[in-house]
Order: structure tokens, then C-alpha cells, then sequence
């Protein structure tokens, strides 16, 4: 495919489904997958992953090379994340200069990353799967905007400074920005805007 003819993708990604579009479970198995959502071409692949219970901003390509460049690193992640408890400042400034967390039972230290503490619930469409209530104590939300991008990282960023999360919404990838999309929304982009 000719970089002309090359497709680029962006979807809110809803809670539920897995960001890929086969899986090596058998026919008819419960997985929600990405194909269900729209007719995408032949060689699509999302740039990077959301797991089963992450939503939001999703980037789709036919474009190996743009996928690459995004994943290399220096591409800024932004998530919107809700947590158990209110979050203190302390443990803000922990998240800020980097935490020790666990990938694939290795030690490793988060690079330093931009968080703060959102004033208010963000605006953001009902999730499919209530989380809980009030009854439960307090929740907060942060933003946290991450270069980097290793195995369920932000999750296991915030248990480690101890407020585990409750969602976690990406809400941009460089400049391209969910806005005000619903959750399984498809645009088709000229360009991805890096």
C-alpha cells in the first residue's frame, strides 16, 4: 500500500473490549474486538493498547512505520485516571518523579511524568460497567501524561503510591485528542496529528 493510500483511525475505545481484532481463543468466544466496531481495512493495527478495562483514545493505522514512531517514546499519553481515595499531594509528587512497579516480574523505575489533581469530575461519557458509589468513600481524579507506555503502567503506578484505580480514560495521543467522542466512535483522519 502506497503512503498515499495508507488509513489512519481514531476510536474511543469502550470498556469492555480487547484493542486488537483476531484472538487465538475459539470461534464464538466472549471477547468484545475492535472489527466489531466498524468495517476497517485489511492491515489495520491500533498503535499500542488500552487492556479489557481502559477506555478511550485509540489510534488506528494501515501505516507500520507511523505506528513505530508513535510507540518508540517520545510521543506524549495523556489519562484521565479515577482513584480510590483522595490522593494526596505527597503521593502526587511520588507519581511525578517516578515509582518502582513491577513489569513481568522485573523491577522498574517510571520515568518522571506531568500528574495533577483534576478539580471536579472531568467530563466524560457513563461508563458501560458502573464502578461504585459514594457508600464506598471518596474517589479523585488525575491527570497523568506519560512518554512511555509499559504493561498496565499507570494502574501500577498509582497501587504502588497506594490508590488503586477505578477507570482510566486515555484522552490524547500528541495532538490528537478524544474530545468529544462516545465510546465506540470511529473518525477517519487525513493525518495523525503528531
Amino acid at each position: 500500500m502506497s503512503l498515499e493510500q495508507q488509513r489512519h483511525f481514531k476510536i474511543y475505545k469502550p470498556y469492555g473490549f480487547l484493542s486488537q481484532f483476531i484472538t487465538k481463543q475459539r470461534p464464538g468466544g466472549k471477547h468484545k474486538l475492535l472489527g466489531q466496531l466498524y468495517d476497517f481495512p485489511e492491515g489495520t493495527m491500533s498503535i499500542g493498547r488500552l487492556d479489557k478495562d481502559s477506555e478511550g483514545l485509540l489510534l488506528l493505522t494501515t501505516n507500520g512505520k507511523l505506528s513505530t514512531k508513535i510507540t518508540a517514546g517520545n510521543c506524549e499519553k495523556e489519562y484521565y485516571v479515577q482513584l480510590d481515595g483522595n490522593i494526596p499531594d505527597h503521593a502526587i509528587a511520588e507519581l511525578r518523579k517516578g515509582v518502582e512497579i513491577s513489569i513481568f516480574g522485573k523491577p522498574y523505575n517510571t520515568l518522571e511524568c506531568n500528574i495533577r489533581k483534576l478539580e471536579g469530575d472531568p467530563s466524560l461519557p457513563e461508563r458501560s460497567k458502573k464502578i461504585r458509589d459514594e457508600r464506598h468513600g471518596p474517589t479523585s481524579w488525575v491527570s497523568i501524561i506519560l512518554t512511555e507506555g509499559k504493561f498496565r503502567q499507570v494502574k501500577k503506578m498509582t497501587a504502588a503510591v497506594g490508590y488503586p484505580t477505578l477507570r482510566l480514560v486515555r484522552v490524547r495521543i500528541g495532538n490528537e485528542k478524544i474530545e468529544n467522542m462516545l465510546p465506540g466512535e470511529v473518525i477517519e483522519l487525513e493525518q495523525v496529528a503528531l
